[in-house]
Protein backbone atom coordinates (compact mmCIF):
# COMPACT_ATOMS: atom_id res chain seq x y z
CA UNK A 1 0.00 0.00 0.00
CA UNK A 2 1.28 3.20 -0.98
CA UNK A 3 1.06 5.71 2.39
CA UNK A 4 3.00 8.88 0.46
CA UNK A 5 0.48 11.85 -0.08
CA UNK A 6 -0.27 10.45 -3.95
CA UNK A 7 -2.81 7.95 -1.73
CA UNK A 8 -5.74 10.73 -1.53
CA UNK A 9 -7.83 7.98 -1.05
CA UNK A 10 -6.00 8.15 2.60
CA UNK A 11 -4.97 11.05 3.53
CA UNK A 12 -7.85 13.67 2.35
CA UNK A 13 -10.45 12.24 5.22
CA UNK A 14 -7.39 12.97 7.58
CA UNK A 15 -6.76 16.45 5.62
CA UNK A 16 -10.26 17.46 5.43
CA UNK A 17 -10.68 16.65 9.15
CA UNK A 18 -7.61 18.03 10.31
CA UNK A 19 -9.60 21.45 8.81
CA UNK A 20 -12.27 21.19 10.54
CA UNK A 21 -10.76 20.50 13.74
CA UNK A 22 -8.44 23.39 13.33
CA UNK A 23 -11.07 26.05 12.48
CA UNK A 24 -13.02 24.86 15.70
CA UNK A 25 -10.31 26.09 17.68
CA UNK A 26 -9.70 29.20 15.84
CA UNK A 27 -13.25 30.13 16.43
CA UNK A 28 -12.71 29.01 20.11
CA UNK A 29 -10.31 31.69 20.16
CA UNK A 30 -11.60 34.25 18.45
CA UNK A 31 -14.96 33.61 21.07
CA UNK A 32 -12.93 33.77 23.76
CA UNK A 33 -11.04 36.85 22.87
CA UNK A 34 -13.08 39.32 20.43
CA UNK A 35 -15.62 40.82 23.45
CA UNK A 36 -18.39 41.46 20.43
CA UNK A 37 -18.03 37.53 19.50
CA UNK A 38 -18.40 36.83 23.00
CA UNK A 39 -21.15 39.32 23.69
CA UNK A 40 -23.10 37.53 20.83
CA UNK A 41 -22.84 33.94 22.25
CA UNK A 42 -22.78 32.75 18.55
CA UNK A 43 -21.62 29.09 19.67
CA UNK A 44 -17.80 27.87 18.43
CA UNK A 45 -19.45 24.97 16.38
CA UNK A 46 -21.47 27.74 14.67
CA UNK A 47 -18.48 30.43 13.80
CA UNK A 48 -16.67 27.47 12.90
CA UNK A 49 -18.80 26.56 10.52
CA UNK A 50 -19.64 30.23 9.10
CA UNK A 51 -15.55 30.23 8.93
CA UNK A 52 -15.19 27.31 6.78
CA UNK A 53 -18.26 28.32 4.41
CA UNK A 54 -16.66 31.45 3.85
CA UNK A 55 -12.95 29.45 2.92
CA UNK A 56 -14.84 27.13 0.96
CA UNK A 57 -16.92 29.98 -1.12
CA UNK A 58 -13.68 31.74 -1.49
CA UNK A 59 -11.62 28.87 -2.83
CA UNK A 60 -9.10 28.89 -0.12
CA UNK A 61 -10.27 25.29 0.99
CA UNK A 62 -10.21 23.01 -2.66
CA UNK A 63 -9.27 19.81 -0.49
CA UNK A 64 -12.77 19.88 1.52
CA UNK A 65 -15.40 18.11 -0.37
CA UNK A 66 -18.92 19.22 -0.16
CA UNK A 67 -20.06 15.32 -0.37
CA UNK A 68 -17.53 14.71 2.27
CA UNK A 69 -19.01 17.52 4.53
CA UNK A 70 -22.75 15.83 3.64
CA UNK A 71 -21.49 12.39 4.66
CA UNK A 72 -20.39 13.81 7.76
CA UNK A 73 -23.24 15.47 8.76
CA UNK A 74 -25.72 12.32 8.38
CA UNK A 75 -23.13 10.19 10.15
CA UNK A 76 -22.48 12.53 12.87
CA UNK A 77 -26.75 13.01 13.61
CA UNK A 78 -27.48 9.94 14.16
CA UNK A 79 -24.12 9.10 16.24
CA UNK A 80 -25.31 11.60 18.62
CA UNK A 81 -28.64 10.88 19.16
CA UNK A 82 -27.66 7.24 20.12
CA UNK A 83 -25.36 8.51 22.79
CA UNK A 84 -27.71 10.60 24.15
CA UNK A 85 -30.70 7.79 24.42
CA UNK A 86 -28.01 5.32 26.04
CA UNK A 87 -27.80 7.45 28.92
CA UNK A 88 -29.22 5.74 31.89
CA UNK A 89 -32.05 7.90 33.38
CA UNK A 90 -32.46 9.12 36.66
CA UNK A 91 -35.29 8.10 38.83
CA UNK A 92 -37.64 11.68 38.72
CA UNK A 93 -40.25 12.40 40.76
CA UNK A 94 -43.79 12.28 38.99
CA UNK A 95 -43.96 15.92 38.95
CA UNK A 96 -40.70 16.13 37.16
CA UNK A 97 -41.87 13.50 34.42
CA UNK A 98 -44.90 15.42 34.35
CA UNK A 99 -43.28 18.66 33.33
CA UNK A 100 -41.01 16.50 31.00
CA UNK A 101 -43.48 15.31 29.25
CA UNK A 102 -45.36 18.82 28.67
CA UNK A 103 -42.12 20.50 27.93
CA UNK A 104 -41.84 17.62 25.38
CA UNK A 105 -45.47 18.99 24.20
CA UNK A 106 -44.32 22.42 23.75
CA UNK A 107 -41.28 21.27 22.15
CA UNK A 108 -43.06 19.05 19.33
CA UNK A 109 -46.10 21.81 19.09
CA UNK A 110 -43.33 24.45 18.29
CA UNK A 111 -42.58 22.29 15.19
CA UNK A 112 -45.65 22.64 14.41
CA UNK A 113 -46.18 26.16 14.64
CA UNK A 114 -43.26 26.76 12.71
CA UNK A 115 -44.79 24.23 10.13
CA UNK A 116 -47.77 26.30 9.81
CA UNK A 117 -45.75 29.46 9.38
CA UNK A 118 -43.78 27.84 6.97
CA UNK A 119 -46.25 26.26 5.04
CA UNK A 120 -48.56 29.15 4.69
CA UNK A 121 -45.73 31.46 3.48
CA UNK A 122 -44.69 28.87 0.86
CA UNK A 123 -48.00 28.02 -0.45
CA UNK A 124 -49.23 31.94 -0.54
CA UNK A 125 -45.72 32.72 -2.74
CA UNK A 126 -46.38 29.45 -4.86
CA UNK A 127 -50.25 30.68 -5.96
CA UNK A 128 -49.03 34.28 -6.04
CA UNK A 129 -45.73 35.77 -7.04
CA UNK A 130 -43.56 32.11 -7.41
CA UNK A 131 -45.67 29.71 -9.00
CA UNK A 132 -42.27 27.74 -9.34
CA UNK A 133 -41.37 27.76 -5.84
CA UNK A 134 -41.95 23.87 -4.21
CA UNK A 135 -44.88 23.89 -2.74
CA UNK A 136 -43.77 22.22 0.16
CA UNK A 137 -40.61 24.03 1.14
CA UNK A 138 -42.36 25.85 3.95
CA UNK A 139 -42.21 22.91 6.16
CA UNK A 140 -38.43 22.67 6.40
CA UNK A 141 -38.72 25.42 8.40
CA UNK A 142 -39.40 23.44 12.18
CA UNK A 143 -36.77 21.04 10.56
CA UNK A 144 -34.15 23.86 10.51
CA UNK A 145 -35.17 25.81 13.25
CA UNK A 146 -36.58 23.26 15.71
CA UNK A 147 -34.40 20.59 15.03
CA UNK A 148 -30.99 22.10 13.46
CA UNK A 149 -28.61 21.10 10.62
CA UNK A 150 -28.72 17.58 10.74
CA UNK A 151 -32.03 17.50 10.48
CA UNK A 152 -32.60 20.21 7.40
CA UNK A 153 -29.78 18.45 5.77
CA UNK A 154 -31.53 15.11 5.43
CA UNK A 155 -35.29 16.19 4.64
CA UNK A 156 -33.97 18.91 2.56
CA UNK A 157 -32.27 16.17 0.53
CA UNK A 158 -35.43 13.86 0.24
CA UNK A 159 -37.16 17.30 -1.05
CA UNK A 160 -34.43 17.32 -3.53
CA UNK A 161 -34.95 14.06 -4.76
CA UNK A 162 -38.48 14.47 -4.95
CA UNK A 163 -38.29 17.24 -7.02
CA UNK A 164 -37.02 20.77 -5.00
CA UNK A 165 -34.03 21.83 -6.79
CA UNK A 166 -31.69 22.98 -4.08
CA UNK A 167 -33.41 22.23 -1.51
CA UNK A 168 -30.71 20.83 1.16
CA UNK A 169 -28.99 24.34 0.73
CA UNK A 170 -32.16 25.98 1.53
CA UNK A 171 -32.72 23.98 4.74
CA UNK A 172 -29.23 24.26 5.92
CA UNK A 173 -29.41 28.50 5.30
CA UNK A 174 -32.59 28.14 7.68
CA UNK A 175 -30.60 26.11 9.89
CA UNK A 176 -28.27 28.88 9.33
CA UNK A 177 -30.56 31.51 10.41
CA UNK A 178 -32.18 30.09 13.04
CA UNK A 179 -28.91 30.02 15.06
CA UNK A 180 -28.51 33.78 14.29
CA UNK A 181 -31.82 33.98 15.65
CA UNK A 182 -30.86 31.91 18.96
CA UNK A 183 -27.53 34.02 19.47
CA UNK A 184 -28.27 37.30 18.61
CA UNK A 185 -32.08 38.23 18.67
CA UNK A 186 -31.65 35.76 21.87
CA UNK A 187 -29.15 38.51 23.18
CA UNK A 188 -31.26 41.50 22.15
CA UNK A 189 -34.25 39.94 24.20
CA UNK A 190 -31.76 38.73 27.64
CA UNK A 191 -31.06 42.46 27.83
CA UNK A 192 -34.58 43.91 27.16
CA UNK A 193 -35.79 41.79 30.11
CA UNK A 194 -32.48 42.73 31.69
CA UNK A 195 -33.63 46.48 31.61
CA UNK A 196 -37.14 46.04 32.45
CA UNK A 197 -35.77 44.29 35.62
CA UNK A 198 -37.28 40.88 34.31
CA UNK A 199 -33.91 38.69 34.43
CA UNK A 200 -30.50 39.82 35.78
CA UNK A 201 -27.59 38.78 33.45
CA UNK A 202 -25.10 37.12 35.16
CA UNK A 203 -21.23 38.11 34.46
CA UNK A 204 -18.97 35.31 32.72
CA UNK A 205 -16.28 35.84 35.39
CA UNK A 206 -18.95 35.53 38.30
CA UNK A 207 -18.96 32.26 38.70
CA UNK A 208 -16.33 29.19 37.95
CA UNK A 209 -16.94 27.79 34.31
CA UNK A 210 -16.91 23.51 35.01
CA UNK A 211 -18.00 23.83 38.52
CA UNK A 212 -21.53 22.15 37.86
CA UNK A 213 -21.95 18.90 36.10
CA UNK A 214 -25.45 17.98 34.73
CA UNK A 215 -24.83 14.01 34.74
CA UNK A 216 -22.19 12.10 37.74
CA UNK A 217 -18.75 10.90 36.23
CA UNK A 218 -18.90 7.42 38.63
CA UNK A 219 -22.31 5.90 39.28
CA UNK A 220 -22.35 3.21 41.42
CA UNK A 221 -21.54 -0.28 40.09
CA UNK A 222 -20.28 0.72 36.89
CA UNK A 223 -17.21 -0.52 35.77
CA UNK A 224 -13.75 0.96 36.39
CA UNK A 225 -12.54 4.06 34.48
CA UNK A 226 -9.85 2.17 32.97
CA UNK A 227 -9.52 -1.63 33.16
CA UNK A 228 -8.24 -3.77 30.99
CA UNK A 229 -10.01 -1.74 28.50
CA UNK A 230 -10.69 2.39 28.98
CA UNK A 231 -14.17 2.70 29.69
CA UNK A 232 -14.24 5.86 26.81
CA UNK A 233 -13.75 3.03 24.53
CA UNK A 234 -16.75 1.35 25.85
CA UNK A 235 -18.54 4.08 25.23
CA UNK A 236 -17.50 4.68 21.53
CA UNK A 237 -18.20 0.53 20.81
CA UNK A 238 -21.67 0.62 22.34
CA UNK A 239 -22.44 3.61 20.07
CA UNK A 240 -20.61 2.37 16.78
CA UNK A 241 -22.41 -1.21 17.64
CA UNK A 242 -25.50 0.06 17.92
CA UNK A 243 -25.10 2.62 14.36
CA UNK A 244 -24.20 -0.59 12.74
CA UNK A 245 -27.45 -2.83 14.22
CA UNK A 246 -29.51 0.75 12.80
CA UNK A 247 -27.97 -0.11 9.66
CA UNK A 248 -28.82 -3.52 9.67
CA UNK A 249 -32.36 -2.86 10.61
CA UNK A 250 -32.95 -0.14 8.26
CA UNK A 251 -31.45 -2.07 5.50
CA UNK A 252 -33.93 -5.16 6.51
CA UNK A 253 -36.87 -3.08 6.47
CA UNK A 254 -36.51 -1.60 3.10
CA UNK A 255 -35.31 -5.14 1.73
CA UNK A 256 -38.81 -6.52 3.36
CA UNK A 257 -40.50 -3.57 1.77
CA UNK A 258 -39.18 -4.34 -1.50
CA UNK A 259 -40.14 -8.19 -1.84
CA UNK A 260 -44.10 -7.35 -0.42
CA UNK A 261 -44.74 -3.74 -1.91
CA UNK A 262 -41.65 -2.12 -4.54
CA UNK A 263 -44.18 1.34 -5.02
CA UNK A 264 -44.41 1.60 -1.36
CA UNK A 265 -40.41 0.91 -0.84
CA UNK A 266 -39.45 3.52 -3.10
CA UNK A 267 -41.49 5.90 -1.19
CA UNK A 268 -40.28 4.30 2.47
CA UNK A 269 -37.01 3.84 1.86
CA UNK A 270 -35.68 7.11 1.29
CA UNK A 271 -38.05 8.40 4.50
CA UNK A 272 -35.97 5.44 6.52
CA UNK A 273 -32.68 6.28 5.93
CA UNK A 274 -32.95 10.05 5.67
CA UNK A 275 -34.94 9.62 9.58
CA UNK A 276 -32.25 6.64 10.73
CA UNK A 277 -31.29 8.91 13.61
CA UNK A 278 -35.31 7.61 15.13
CA UNK A 279 -34.59 4.11 14.42
CA UNK A 280 -31.29 4.26 16.82
CA UNK A 281 -32.66 5.98 19.00
CA UNK A 282 -35.15 3.38 19.66
CA UNK A 283 -32.60 0.68 19.28
CA UNK A 284 -30.06 2.21 21.87
CA UNK A 285 -33.28 2.43 24.51
CA UNK A 286 -33.84 -0.67 23.55
CA UNK A 287 -30.43 -1.73 24.43
CA UNK A 288 -30.40 0.36 27.62
CA UNK A 289 -33.46 -1.20 28.52
CA UNK A 290 -32.21 -5.00 28.29
CA UNK A 291 -29.04 -3.90 30.01
CA UNK A 292 -31.34 -2.65 33.01
CA UNK A 293 -33.14 -6.24 32.99
CA UNK A 294 -29.99 -8.05 32.45
CA UNK A 295 -28.74 -6.31 35.82
CA UNK A 296 -31.91 -7.26 37.49
CA UNK A 297 -31.54 -10.43 37.33
CA UNK A 298 -28.24 -10.86 38.34
CA UNK A 299 -26.86 -12.10 34.58
CA UNK A 300 -24.91 -8.52 34.39
CA UNK A 301 -23.32 -7.01 37.45
CA UNK A 302 -22.00 -3.80 36.52
CA UNK A 303 -23.56 -0.62 34.44
CA UNK A 304 -21.75 0.06 30.82
CA UNK A 305 -22.89 3.26 29.94
CA UNK A 306 -21.57 6.65 31.59
CA UNK A 307 -23.51 9.41 31.24
CA UNK A 308 -21.01 11.83 31.28
CA UNK A 309 -18.81 10.23 28.79
CA UNK A 310 -22.39 9.39 26.46
CA UNK A 311 -22.78 13.44 26.99
CA UNK A 312 -19.25 14.37 25.69
CA UNK A 313 -19.35 11.77 22.49
CA UNK A 314 -23.28 13.45 21.89
CA UNK A 315 -21.38 16.69 22.19
CA UNK A 316 -18.74 16.32 19.80
CA UNK A 317 -20.94 14.34 17.37
CA UNK A 318 -23.63 17.60 17.38
CA UNK A 319 -20.41 19.77 17.00
CA UNK A 320 -18.94 18.18 14.15
CA UNK A 321 -22.38 17.93 12.15
CA UNK A 322 -23.17 22.18 12.71
CA UNK A 323 -19.81 23.06 11.24
CA UNK A 324 -20.04 20.21 8.43
CA UNK A 325 -23.35 20.97 7.98
CA UNK A 326 -22.81 25.23 7.77
CA UNK A 327 -20.03 24.74 5.50
CA UNK A 328 -21.43 22.34 3.16
CA UNK A 329 -23.94 25.33 1.77
CA UNK A 330 -24.21 25.97 -1.60
CA UNK A 331 -24.87 29.83 -1.66
CA UNK A 332 -25.93 29.13 -5.38
CA UNK A 333 -28.29 27.14 -4.94
CA UNK A 334 -30.05 30.07 -2.85
CA UNK A 335 -30.80 31.66 -6.30
CA UNK A 336 -34.80 31.83 -6.75
CA UNK A 337 -35.34 31.62 -3.11
CA UNK A 338 -34.06 34.91 -1.10
CA UNK A 339 -37.40 35.72 -0.90
CA UNK A 340 -38.95 32.88 0.89
CA UNK A 341 -35.34 32.48 2.77
CA UNK A 342 -35.81 35.55 4.20
CA UNK A 343 -39.65 35.22 5.16
CA UNK A 344 -39.23 32.38 7.11
CA UNK A 345 -35.99 33.03 8.63
CA UNK A 346 -37.77 36.19 10.11
CA UNK A 347 -41.55 35.74 10.33
CA UNK A 348 -40.74 31.66 11.89
CA UNK A 349 -38.33 33.56 14.29
CA UNK A 350 -40.82 35.79 15.38
CA UNK A 351 -43.33 33.38 16.04
CA UNK A 352 -41.21 31.17 17.85
CA UNK A 353 -40.78 33.78 20.37
CA UNK A 354 -44.31 34.73 20.97
CA UNK A 355 -45.45 31.18 21.19
CA UNK A 356 -43.03 30.48 23.58
CA UNK A 357 -43.06 33.81 25.81
CA UNK A 358 -46.71 32.67 25.95
CA UNK A 359 -46.57 29.04 26.78
CA UNK A 360 -43.81 29.62 29.42
CA UNK A 361 -45.50 31.70 31.48
CA UNK A 362 -48.22 28.67 31.90
CA UNK A 363 -45.70 26.12 32.10
CA UNK A 364 -42.59 27.14 33.89
CA UNK A 365 -44.53 28.90 37.07
CA UNK A 366 -41.47 30.85 38.98
CA UNK A 367 -38.95 30.53 36.20
CA UNK A 368 -40.78 31.21 33.24
CA UNK A 369 -37.86 33.55 31.82
CA UNK A 370 -35.30 30.50 32.48
CA UNK A 371 -37.78 28.63 30.80
CA UNK A 372 -38.18 30.71 27.74
CA UNK A 373 -35.02 31.04 27.31
CA UNK A 374 -33.38 27.75 26.99
CA UNK A 375 -36.58 26.79 24.72
CA UNK A 376 -36.28 29.68 22.27
CA UNK A 377 -32.32 28.91 22.27
CA UNK A 378 -33.24 25.08 21.20
CA UNK A 379 -36.14 25.77 19.14
CA UNK A 380 -34.11 28.35 16.91
CA UNK A 381 -30.64 26.69 17.65
CA UNK A 382 -29.91 23.45 18.98
CA UNK A 383 -29.62 21.97 22.80
CA UNK A 384 -26.53 23.87 23.07
CA UNK A 385 -27.35 27.45 22.22
CA UNK A 386 -30.33 26.82 24.86
CA UNK A 387 -28.04 26.26 27.46
CA UNK A 388 -26.03 29.18 26.50
CA UNK A 389 -28.78 31.66 26.92
CA UNK A 390 -30.03 30.20 30.32
CA UNK A 391 -26.40 30.50 31.70
CA UNK A 392 -26.62 34.39 31.10
CA UNK A 393 -29.60 34.30 33.78
CA UNK A 394 -29.09 31.18 35.46
CA UNK A 395 -25.50 29.90 35.56
CA UNK A 396 -25.24 27.42 38.23
CA UNK A 397 -28.27 25.82 36.11
CA UNK A 398 -30.03 26.13 39.84
CA UNK A 399 -33.42 26.33 38.14
CA UNK A 400 -35.31 23.04 36.41
CA UNK A 401 -35.08 24.31 33.00
CA UNK A 402 -31.81 22.59 31.71
CA UNK A 403 -33.31 19.23 33.25
CA UNK A 404 -36.60 20.45 31.19
CA UNK A 405 -34.58 20.33 28.07
CA UNK A 406 -32.96 17.05 28.40
CA UNK A 407 -36.48 15.36 29.65
CA UNK A 408 -38.66 17.23 26.82
CA UNK A 409 -35.89 16.57 24.09
CA UNK A 410 -36.82 12.93 25.58
CA UNK A 411 -40.43 12.54 25.32
CA UNK A 412 -40.14 14.86 21.65
CA UNK A 413 -38.93 12.14 20.75
CA UNK A 414 -42.23 9.90 20.97
CA UNK A 415 -44.97 13.45 20.27
CA UNK A 416 -42.52 14.09 17.01
CA UNK A 417 -42.98 10.69 15.54
CA UNK A 418 -46.53 12.07 14.02
CA UNK A 419 -44.01 15.16 12.14
CA UNK A 420 -41.73 12.99 10.83
CA UNK A 421 -45.07 11.71 8.59
CA UNK A 422 -46.85 14.82 8.16
CA UNK A 423 -43.03 16.08 6.77
CA UNK A 424 -42.96 13.12 3.82
CA UNK A 425 -46.48 13.16 3.16
CA UNK A 426 -46.19 16.78 2.45
CA UNK A 427 -44.09 16.17 -0.66
CA UNK A 428 -46.10 13.89 -2.28
CA UNK A 429 -48.21 16.34 -4.38
CA UNK A 430 -49.76 20.51 -4.72
CA UNK A 431 -52.93 19.39 -2.88
CA UNK A 432 -51.38 17.37 -0.20
CA UNK A 433 -49.76 20.50 1.56
CA UNK A 434 -53.24 21.38 2.36
CA UNK A 435 -53.89 18.50 4.42
CA UNK A 436 -50.43 18.13 5.87
CA UNK A 437 -51.30 21.69 7.14
CA UNK A 438 -55.19 20.67 8.42
CA UNK A 439 -53.82 17.69 9.94
CA UNK A 440 -50.85 19.73 11.21
CA UNK A 441 -53.42 22.63 13.21
CA UNK A 442 -55.39 19.45 14.52
CA UNK A 443 -52.42 17.53 15.91
CA UNK A 444 -51.34 21.51 17.67
CA UNK A 445 -54.58 21.83 19.19
CA UNK A 446 -54.38 17.97 20.62
CA UNK A 447 -50.72 19.08 22.02
CA UNK A 448 -52.12 22.54 23.26
CA UNK A 449 -54.73 20.56 25.23
CA UNK A 450 -52.38 18.16 26.68
CA UNK A 451 -50.33 20.68 27.96
CA UNK A 452 -53.18 23.19 29.76
CA UNK A 453 -55.16 20.22 30.84
CA UNK A 454 -53.09 16.80 31.99
CA UNK A 455 -52.24 16.24 35.20
CA UNK A 456 -55.07 18.79 36.64
CA UNK A 457 -57.90 16.31 37.88
CA UNK A 458 -54.55 14.80 40.08
CA UNK A 459 -53.99 18.12 41.56
CA UNK A 460 -57.52 18.93 42.29
CA UNK A 461 -58.32 16.08 44.06
CA UNK A 462 -55.00 16.95 46.58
Amino acid sequence: MDFSAANTTLWNPIIQIGIIAGLVILANILRRKIVFIQRSMIPTAVLAGFILLLFKSLGLVPVISTEFLETVTYHALGLGFIAMSLRVPDNTAATEKMIGSKSGALIVSTYLVQALVGLAISIFLAYTFMPDLFKASGILLPMAYGQGPGQANNVGTTYEALGMVGGRSFGLSLAAAGFLCACIFGVIFLNFYNRKGKVKRIDEKDYVSGSITLDTFQDENEIPIAESVDKFSIQIALVCLIYLLTYVVTKGITDLLMLISPGLAETVSTLLWGFNFIIGSVLAIVCRSLFKGLRNIKWMHRQYQNNYLLSRLSGFAFDIMIVAGIASINISDLEGYWVPFLLMAIVGGIATFFYLILLSKHLYKGYEYEGFFSMFGMLTGTISSGVLLLREIDPELKTPAANNLILGSSFGILFGAPVLLLVSMAAKGDNMVFLVAGLAALYLAGLLLFIFKAGKGKRNKK
